[in-house]
């Protein structure tokens, strides 16, 4: 079994270097992803083609200000930065299983 932080650990490597394949084999085939405006994107395909055109322009980052574990849960809180003008902050529940997050929920 892999460590919860650790698959966690990897995405935030993935995707602060803009690695999309990478990133996106971090998620299970059929990953449910809620937004914080409520939509879902589902699917490890629909994951990677919503981040694509961000990783693209290079400019994300995110930067960990907190990190909660319990069980198969990390709970993030982060600063991202390059979504927007300015840095957002943001709360986000990852879900790991069998070595796969397969449930994200952005909070806030």
């Amino acid at each position: 079994m892999t460590d919860p932080r650790e698959v966690v650990e990897q995405q935030l490597t993935a995707y602060n270097s803009h690695d999309i394949d990478a990133f996106a084999a971090t998620y299970a085939e059929d990953v449910v992803v809620t937004r914080p405006n409520g939509s879902t994107l589902q699917g490890r395909q629909a994951l990677h083609d919503s981040y694509a055109g961000l990783f693209a322009k290079g400019r994300c980052r995110a930067e960990i200000l907190g990190r909660l574990i319990e069980g198969d849960w990390v709970v993030d809180h982060e600063l991202a930065h390059g979504v927007y003008d300015e840095p957002i902050r943001v709360l986000v529940a990852y879900r790991v299983r069998e070595g796969l997050i397969d449930r994200v929920d952005f909070l806030g």
